[in-house]
C-alpha cells in the first residue's frame, strides 16, 4: 500500500512538472492603433532561443535594429544577432520594398507572421519601424519587461496585416514650461509615444513660467528666465515670492541637450515641433529682458511660480502682470529675430510654432505707443493689432526658411499669408482657417485635452474641466464641411501647469493618448468603441509590466446630478459608465457600499437627510472601479441648487 501510494505521489508530481513546461499559448490580438487589415490565422509563431534578425538594406535602421535586439534579448534572456545576409533561417525579416507599393505610402508596412518567421516589408524605413511595434504588440506583455522574465515561450499569433495611417501628422505636446522636466524624462516620453506610432512631439518651450533653450545671444533668457520659486498645491492659487525668495525651481536644455533630442527623436521617426509662445504668455522673456515690456515697472517682475496672474471672466480675460512683448516697440523684434535664428539651427522640423494664444490685451490699451502703431498701420482693433506682430514674425520665420504655425488666435485680425493654424478652441478655427485654404492642426480642448480630469472631480486631480476616454475615442478629426487635403491631421496636448513629475504626467497621458493614436492612424470605419475599450484593458496589463502608470477612470461610475424641477428645485443624480457590463452600487447612509447593496437601476431621489453618495462599480462580481464619495452639497452645488440648511431640534 505504501509502495503505491509513493508511486502515485511521484506520478502526480512529474504531471505537475509537465504541465509546468507547457508552452504558454500567445494572447489575444489587441492592437492599438487597430490596423488597415488584419487576418489571424491558424497557429502561432515562438521567439527561439538564437534570434536572427535579416535586415539587408539597413538605411536609417541602426537605431531601431539596436532597440529591437534590447527589446527582444533583455525580457527573454535570448541571444538577438542582426545580419545583411540572406539568411534561410532567420526569424524576423524587414524588407526595403524595391518598388514602392503605393497604398503603404511612406509610413505603411505589411506584416505576415508563419509558425516558421516574421516577415515585415514597407516602402521606406519609418514603416519598418512601425511594423515592429505591430510586432511588439503581439507578443506576450513580458516583452515590455526591463528585466529578464521567467516565462517558457514567447508565441505571437499567425497573422498577416497590411497597415498606414491615415494622417501625417500624429502629435503630442508636452509643456516643459510650466514644470520642467529633464531630457531623459523627455526621451521616456518619445519612447512611450512611438509605441502607438505618434510621429510628433510638440515641445511647448517658453511661458510665464520659464524659459526652457539655451539662446546664446541672449543668456539671460536661460539665467534668470528659467527660473522661480518653487511651489507645491493648487497651481493658480499660490502666493506671490517674497522679493528676497530664491528661486531655483525649474531648468533648461542647452543646445548640446536640444540637438540630442532631435537626434534621439529623429532616429525613432518623430519630429519636434518647437514653440515659442508670443507676443502673450511671454513674463519669462519679459523678466530677463525689461525693455521688451511696454509696461513701466516690468522690471520689478518675477517668473511666475503659480501665482494668479490673470483674471478670467466670462467672454474674457486681462492681465494682473503685462507677460506681453510690446507690439509697438522695435526692439522686441530683433529680439525675436535673435531667438528664432537659434531655434531655426537646432530644430529641422519644416514649422515653428509661435503661440499666439490668450495674448491679454488691456496693458496695450491703455498704450500710448501702441495707440500711435495703430494710427500708423491703420490697425482698428487690439486683435488686428496681435495680427501686426504675427504677421512681422511670420517674415522672421520665412527668412530663416521656417514656416509658421500658431494657435487659432491667429485668425483674428487676419491670418499671416501663408501660416497654418492649430485649432485649439473647438473646431471652429480649424473649419475657418481650411476654408482660407490653409493647412490645419486639430487640437481641439474637448476631445484632445490631456490636462483636463478623466472622470469625476471628487476623485480625479482637480482641474477645471473632464474629458473622458470615450468622449476623445468618438473624434473624427476632418469636419464635414471642410476638403480634408487641409487638414493634415491632429495632436492632443498635456499642458503641465497642475502636472509637477512624470508620474502623474503618464496618469494624464494614458489611456486616453491611446485613442488619440487611433484617431488619427485607424481608418474611421474600422473604429470601435467596445472593442477599443478591450483592447486598452489588454495594454493596462502592459503597462504595468514596464511600470508606466496610467488611469482606470473609464471603469469609475459617471455621476450626473439634474435639477427635478417638478420637486422645488430638488436633486436627482443618474449613474452610468463608459464601459459596459458594469454593475454600479450605491449607498446614501455614510457606510461604503458593495455588490450587497442596492444596485442602480435608474434614476435615484436624494433622502431628505442624506449627506454622502457613494458609488463604486463591479463586474463579474468583482470590484473594477473606484468608490467614489461625492458629498450631497458638491452635487447641489453642479446643478446650482443651494443646500437646504440641515434639519433639526
Amino acid at each position: 500500500m505504501r509502495t503505491r501510494s509513493l508511486f502515485l505521489l511521484a506520478a502526480t508530481l512529474a504531471g505537475l512538472s509537465v504541465f509546468s513546461q507547457e508552452p504558454e499559448s500567445a494572447g489575444p490580438v489587441a492592437l492599438i492603433p487597430t490596423p488597415v487589415s488584419q487576418t489571424v490565422n491558424a497557429g502561432h509563431f515562438e521567439l527561439p532561443a538564437s534570434i536572427v534578425i535579416e535586415a539587408q538594406d539597413q538605411h536609417d535602421l541602426a537605431q531601431t535594429l539596436q532597440d529591437l535586439k534590447t527589446r527582444l534579448s533583455v525580457p527573454t534572456g535570448f541571444t538577438v544577432s542582426v545580419t545583411q545576409q540572406s539568411t534561410p533561417n532567420a526569424t524576423i525579416r524587414l524588407v526595403l520594398n524595391k518598388s514602392a507599393e503605393p497604398t503603404l505610402g511612406t509610413e505603411g508596412y505589411s506584416l505576415a507572421i508563419t509558425p516558421q518567421a516574421v516577415l515585415i516589408r514597407a516602402n521606406q524605413p519609418a514603416g519598418l519601424f512601425y511594423g515592429i511595434q505591430t510586432l511588439l504588440q503581439l507578443l506576450p506583455k513580458e516583452i515590455e519587461s526591463r528585466q529578464a522574465v521567467n516565462r517558457h515561450s514567447w508565441q505571437a499569433p499567425c497573422v498577416t496585416i497590411t497597415d498606414y495611417p491615415r494622417f501625417g501628422w500624429r502629435g503630442l505636446m508636452f509643456d516643459v514650461a510650466r514644470h520642467f522636466f529633464t531630457k531623459q524624462e523627455v526621451k521616456d516620453f518619445i519612447d512611450q509615444m512611438v509605441k502607438y506610432k505618434f510621429n510628433l512631439l510638440h515641445m511647448h518651450l517658453t511661458d510665464d513660467e520659464g524659459w526652457r533653450v539655451e539662446i546664446k545671444s541672449l543668456p539671460k533668457l536661460t539665467e534668470v528666465g528659467a527660473w522661480n520659486a518653487k511651489r507645491v498645491g493648487s497651481f493658480g492659487t499660490f502666493a506671490n515670492p517674497a522679493p528676497d525668495e530664491k528661486r531655483d525651481y525649474g531648468g533648461f536644455y542647452t543646445q548640446d541637450d536640444i540637438r540630442e533630442l532631435v537626434q534621439y527623436a529623429k532616429a525613432r521617426f518623430v519630429n519636434i515641433l518647437p514653440e515659442i509662445d508670443m507676443p502673450g504668455h511671454s513674463l519669462a522673456a519679459v523678466v530677463s529682458y525689461p525693455e521688451l515690456s511696454l509696461t513701466e515697472g516690468a522690471d520689478k517682475y518675477h517668473v511666475r511660480s503659480g501665482e494668479k496672474t490673470m483674471n478670467w471672466y466670462k467672454g474674457g480675460f486681462d492681465a494682473i502682470y503685462d507677460n506681453t512683448l510690446n507690439p509697438a516697440n522695435e526692439k522686441v523684434y530683433p529680439f525675436i529675430d535673435k531667438v528664432v535664428t537659434e531655434f531655426a539651427a537646432l530644430f529641422p522640423f519644416p514649422y515653428l510654432h509661435i503661440g499666439g494664444d490668450e495674448c491679454a490685451k488691456n496693458f496695450w490699451e491703455k498704450s500710448p505707443a501702441v495707440k500711435a502703431l495703430m494710427q500708423k498701420e491703420h490697425l482698428k482693433t487690439m486683435e488686428e493689432v496681435q495680427s501686426y506682430f504675427e504677421k512681422r514674425v511670420e517674415k522672421i520665420v520665412e527668412s530663416k526658411g521656417k514656416k509658421v504655425i500658431g494657435w487659432d488666435e491667429i485668425l483674428e485680425g487676419g491670418l499671416a499669408p501663408n501660416a497654418a493654424v492649430m485649432s485649439w478652441r473647438g473646431v471652429k478655427g480649424g473649419i475657418a482657417a481650411a476654408k482660407m485654404g490653409h493647412p490645419v492642426v486639430m487640437s481641439p480642448t474637448t476631445f484632445f485635452y490631456l490636462d483636463y480630469m478623466q472622470g469625476d472631480a471628487a476623485i480625479e486631480p482637480p482641474v477645471y474641466a473632464t474629458l473622458r476616454l470615450k468622449t476623445t475615442y468618438s473624434y473624427e478629426p476632418v469636419p464635414d464641411s471642410v476638403d480634408p487635403k487641409y487638414i493634415l491631421g491632429g495632436q492632443a496636448n498635456l499642458w503641465t501647469e497642475q502636472v509637477y513629475n512624470t508620474r502623474h504626467m503618464q496618469y494624464m497621458v494614458w489611456p486616453r493618448s491611446m485613442a488619440v493614436a487611433e484617431d488619427l492612424w485607424s481608418p474611421k470605419a474600422n473604429k470601435d468603441w467596445d472593442n477599443f475599450e478591450h483592447r486598452v484593458e489588454t495594454h493596462f496589463d502592459r503597462l504595468d509590466v514596464e511600470q508606466v502608470k496610467y488611469a482606470r477612470s473609464m471603469f469609475d461610475a459617471i455621476i450626473t446630478p439634474k435639477k427635478d424641477f417638478s420637486a422645488n428645485d430638488s436633486v436627482t443624480v443618474d449613474l452610468g459608465t463608459e464601459v459596459n457590463g458594469l454593475d454600479i452600487y450605491y449607498s446614501f447612509d455614510n457606510s461604503n457600499p458593495d455588490n450587497f447593496y442596492p444596485k442602480y437601476t435608474g434614476t435615484l431621489a436624494i433622502p431628505k437627510d442624506a449627506i454622502m453618495l457613494k458609488v463604486i462599480t463591479y463586474r463579474n462580481g468583482k470590484p473594477i472601479g473606484r468608490q467614489i464619495n461625492v458629498p450631497v452639497e458638491a452635487l447641489q452645488q453642479r446643478v446650482g441648487v443651494r443646500a437646504a440648511p440641515p434639519s433639526g431640534d
